[in-house]
């Protein structure tokens, strides 16, 4: 996987070149069936364009609402689309029993923060107040992300808490970003060695933050978010060999201090990225069935409680 990825600390790279080694390098499972997988563009932030999803339905038909999973794909806020994460998302649709609506934010460093944060919460909010027409049950609506879309449903959990809403039931954040600084001891420990480098992460930060950029707004680091309370029901699942592992961990433990129930999920052995291997990596499956599960109990808890 590394070989035909470029490395930042080797030189400069253009984002061009990175996305399609990120192209080229992903590894497509066979296509799980579902029902209905359809494209669709649905309302922005103001003033910005409309914002392709897509949405996948594991029945063909249900006599109750479903819950509805808002995903975000990683890649560094950079690379990656819908199309590189099409498994990832069927297979969450089928475990979890749950529409997925797979959004295609804006990506840097041609659109920068808050671009993505901004379009993540706009079809959040859209999800929400569509969900009758989605067949989906409002109370049962979660967000979900890996490594920069890790972040942004994060980012989209105080950004819901802080603006009044959507109300978001629970979380699901897969080896989140979440402190631009970088200073855990993580990421020197596995900064290189383990396919995602932390030159790599300290370039798509530069990508997504430009010159200007606040680094330590919340809505772009969540990690640094003052206060976590009031946030919903989280999953979060760490691999061991990440530069990201201790920002995770710091945060699961800053969520629980704040009384937000929280499912840690850490699988020894394996690296960033990792549930992108499902099919050929056995801990990918076991993984990615662990979290929908988990997941699955964060909805159905707050279903109890409406």
């Amino acid at each position: 996987m590394s070989a035909g990825f470029p490395d930042p600390a080797l030189g400069p790279i253009e984002p061009a070149a990175i996305r399609q080694a990120a192209r080229s390098g992903a590894r497509s499972r066979p296509a799980r069936p579902l029902p209905r997988v359809t494209d669709r563009y649905v309302p922005g932030p103001a003033g910005a364009p409309e914002v392709r999803v897509r949405i996948y339905e594991p029945v063909a038909a249900s006599a109750s609402p479903l819950p509805a999973v808002v995903f975000f794909h990683g890649g560094g806020w950079v690379l990656c689309d819908l199309d590189t994460h099409d498994g990832i998302c069927r297979e969450l649709a089928y475990r979890a029993g749950a529409v997925v609506v797979s959004v295609d934010y804006r990506r840097a460093p041609e659109h920068r923060f808050p671009s993505a944060a901004e379009d993540a919460y706009a079809v959040t909010a859209w999800v929400s107040g569509q969900a009758a027409a989605l067949g989906c049950d409002p109370t049962r609506l979660a967000v979900a992300g890996d490594s920069s879309g890790g972040n942004l449903a994060a980012a989209v959990t105080l950004m819901a808490r802080d603006r009044g809403g959507p109300v978001i039931a629970a979380q699901l954040l897969a080896y989140p970003v979440l402190d631009h600084r970088m200073e855990t001891r993580s990421y020197a420990t596995y900064g290189t060695g383990f396919f995602h480098t932390t030159a790599h992460m300290r370039w798509y930060w530069e990508q997504y933050l430009g010159a200007d950029g606040d680094g330590s707004d919340p809505y772009a680091s969540p990690g640094l978010a003052a206060d976590l309370t009031g946030l919903p029901p989280a999953v979060v699942l760490l691999p061991e060999c990440d530069p990201l592992r201790d920002d995770g961990l710091r945060y699961a433990r800053r969520l629980e201090s704040a009384g937000v129930a929280t499912e840690l999920c850490l699988w020894p052995g394996v690296f960033h990225g990792f549930l992108g291997l499902g099919g050929l990596l056995p801990q990918a499956d076991q993984a990615l069935t662990g979290a929908a599960r988990a997941l699955c109990a964060a909805l159905a808890s707050a279903e109890r409680e409406q």
